[in-house]
């Protein structure tokens, strides 16, 4: 499973993003890179944010899936909760919990838990890592809001996705949910439900306690 911190058609409102155009980061759209700084500019001034969401999971040949979520970040740590799933970081430290499992994998938060992970500051970023070429591609009504919708277009020819698309709620200013489009047909949606700035959180939120969890076995991924 994946986690995508805190998107149907590529045809919306009658304006096409043109793929074939957009070859680099440079070509990215100037009215996207301001949505996109002042979406960053707001939710930086926060000290601490927490945000319910709910997941979409659609696999080929497989029924919808759809999970409720909390992401609680302070800073560089976060907390991330589904429905099998739990992630802690203390900034130092990750630990992914896998429920059915009872398995956690302890890695440096460096190194992440894989090249598949994204954490939210991840996402926040993923405009200005050179990786993305990026387009407005209209104004929708999107469960019942009026969003500007942007697209990503992955730069490396090898990347399992074949675009992300961000909806920002016109009317707020933030983002309301992001959408991945991988390669291999596969959908994830994150619609952001509800967000809580500026609440203050104890240390251990962000730290895995075994105590909590008995008979949790823990492999220690990290490299000395």
């Amino acid at each position: 499973m994946r986690f995508f911190s805190l998107a149907f058609l590529v045809f919306v409102s009658g304006i096409s993003f043109s793929q074939s155009q957009m070859l680099k980061a440079s070509d990215s759209d100037p009215k996207a890179k301001k949505l996109l700084d002042a979406l960053k500019k707001d939710y930086n001034s926060y000290k601490s944010m927490e945000a319910s969401f709910e997941l979409i999971i659609e696999l080929p040949g497989q029924s919808k899936e759809i999970q409720s979520g909390k992401l609680i970040q302070q800073g560089e740590k976060y907390y991330v909760s589904l429905a099998d799933q739990e992630i802690f970081c203390d900034a130092k430290s990750i630990w992914l919990y896998v429920k059915s499992m009872k398995e956690v994998q302890l890695n440096t938060a460096e190194s992440g838990i894989s090249e598949d992970f994204v954490s939210p500051k991840d996402m926040l970023r993923m405009y200005e890592n050179g990786k993305y070429a990026y387009a407005i591609v209209g104004d929708v009504v999107e469960n019942g809001t009026n969003v500007t919708q942007i697209e990503f277009k992955p730069l490396d020819k090898k990347s399992q996705y074949s675009k992300l698309r961000l909806s920002i709620n016109k009317k707020t200013n933030k983002a309301s949910s992001l959408k991945i489009f991988s390669k291999d047909g596969s959908r994830f949606t994150l619609n952001v439900k509800n967000i809580l700035p500026n609440k203050a959180y104890a240390s251990d939120v962000f730290v895995f306690n075994t105590k909590k969890y008995p008979g949790v076995r823990v492999e220690d991924l990290r490299i000395d």
